[in-house]
């Protein structure tokens, strides 16, 4: 077996963990009751009602009611576990996120300021819980399919009121707009979030999906609603301004092109397959330029990336990211804890004078921060092995021609754009835009099937025999 098989789970196979072991003991040590419970009869699709409940109320409710939905899917998921054995549903993915936990868990016990790390670990840990509920829930096509239509929808409601506050005009409610990299009549929307960039964050995994949904819902009229959901979502992330979720938005949709192509291209004759991917490729290239040219706003808010510290925001960042090399430096392996609470303890040793920060406005030097270099290879090979996961599984879907295929390619195109989103802005931290993150990499997840073992020759089989 290769280094990139092994590194990639290539040939995983879940019943390795034998049934003497402590999990499979603490799994399902409540299965007895579970049998006579009336309710758990329902379980999958109780666990699908409350991540609906919880994503279908994101945008619009407070962080703190949020956090209740995040802690009953936790208590969910609990129960779950405690009365059913079925190991089997831990994947890669799985085992890779359990020593993400771990890692930022270890920090937290040798953190300078364990007691704000401990706040910072218990969010992360509801997370995560989220991520496992998905993982199970999702594993279901009729639920999986209920539960991202619920998302599809409720990002429309999201992007007609961001659009209404484009159209009649919005009040900005806090410093988001250098006037030197902006035109004077651009108006950055926010919708229900408050804030153009947490906004865009939101928009970036969910435009994905519902450009999904026109592959997957059936019927003219729900294929024009998924059409229209799609073409909102992106005119509304568009009218955020925010140049972070502009490059998320670029990367979601170089990948989910790359994949829809790959989709595609075995049912299209075959002289069209040669110059398929530069065609399309080539055509997003030149909308994209021709978008940036043709539109002040656009040309100016883009320009503004490569000025350097000329931008007060760009200079904002370079100056809070040389107080943060600073902090990994100074505990490189381990960070300093999960959290903003335990940033925000430790950042003003660190910080210049008159740039306070609550986050790194980077998610690579979040993670570095809060984990180590630890935490970063552990964060990098979830991503990895999450992004190898889904490519393989939409080859098998492609093969039974499931259309199922175009929610695990939304997903991974959600993630490289909120990944790529995140490289300047610590948006990903903010609930409404974690929960998306995790439920991406659930939704991986739940499609994982082990890879067929090769079979050996018969004379293979017999060569020791023969020594």
């Amino acid at each position: 077996m290769t280094v990139w098989q092994t590194l990639t789970f290539a040939h995983y196979q879940p019943q390795q963990w034998g049934h003497s072991s402590f999990l499979h003991r603490l799994f399902g040590s409540l299965r007895a009751w579970r049998a006579s419970s009336q309710l758990l009869v329902w379980s999958e699709a109780l666990g699908g009602f409350l991540l609906a409940v919880v994503y279908g109320s994101a945008p619009f409710v407070p962080s703190s009611a949020l956090g209740l939905g995040l802690a009953a899917i936790a208590a969910y998921w609990a129960l779950l576990s405690l009365t059913d054995v079925d190991l089997q549903q831990a994947t890669p993915i799985h085992w890779l996120v359990l020593l993400y936990w771990g890692v930022d868990a270890l920090a937290t016990g040798l953190s300078p300021v364990r007691a704000a790390a401990l706040v910072g670990l218990a969010k992360l840990t509801l997370y995560l819980l989220v991520f496992a509920l998905a993982a199970r829930v999702l594993r279901n096509p009729r639920l999986r399919s209920l539960l991202f239509s619920v998302v599809v929808i409720t990002s429309l409601f999201v992007s007609v009121y961001g659009l209404n506050q484009w159209i009649y005009g919005v009040e900005e409610l806090a410093t988001w707009v250098d006037r030197n990299s902006v035109a004077d009549f651009t108006s950055r929307v926010y919708s229900y979030l408050g804030n153009p960039n947490l906004l865009a964050a939101y928009l970036v995994p969910t435009t994905a999906f519902s450009a999904a949904a026109i592959g997957v819902w059936r019927g003219w009229l729900p294929k024009l609603l998924a059409i229209a959901a799609t073409g909102a979502s992106s005119l509304c992330l568009i009218l955020t301004y925010s140049r972070g979720g502009w490059l998320g938005f670029v990367a979601m949709i170089f990948v989910w092109a790359l994949l829809g192509l790959y989709w595609f291209q075995p049912r299209l004759p075959a002289p069209w397959r040669r110059w398929l991917f530069p065609v399309v490729l080539g055509g997003l290239v030149a909308v994209l330029l021709v978008a940036v040219l043709g539109l002040e706003p656009l040309r100016v808010r883009v320009l503004s990336i490569f000025v350097g510290r000329e931008d007060s925001s760009n200079n904002f960042r370079i100056n809070v990211w040389l107080a943060v090399l600073q902090m990994i430096q100074d505990r490189p392996w381990l960070g300093i804890g999960p959290g903003n609470t335990a940033f925000n303890l430790v950042y003003p040793l660190y910080q210049q004078a008159r740039f306070t920060a609550l986050s790194a406005y980077s998610v690579p030097l979040e993670v570095a921060i809060e984990g180590g270099l630890l935490g970063l290879t552990a964060f990098a090979w979830l991503l990895l092995v999450t992004a190898v996961t889904a490519v393989r599984q939409v080859s098998r879907l492609r093969r039974d021609r499931n259309p199922q295929a175009f929610w695990l390619m939304a997903s991974l195109a959600g993630l490289a754009g909120m990944l790529g989103h995140g490289l300047f802005d610590t948006v990903l931290y903010r609930p409404e835009a974690s929960t998306l993150w995790w439920l991406c990499i659930g939704a991986i997840a739940s499609f994982w099937q082990p890879q067929p073992s090769k079979q050996l020759p018969p004379e293979a089989e017999h060569s020791d025999e023969k020594m």
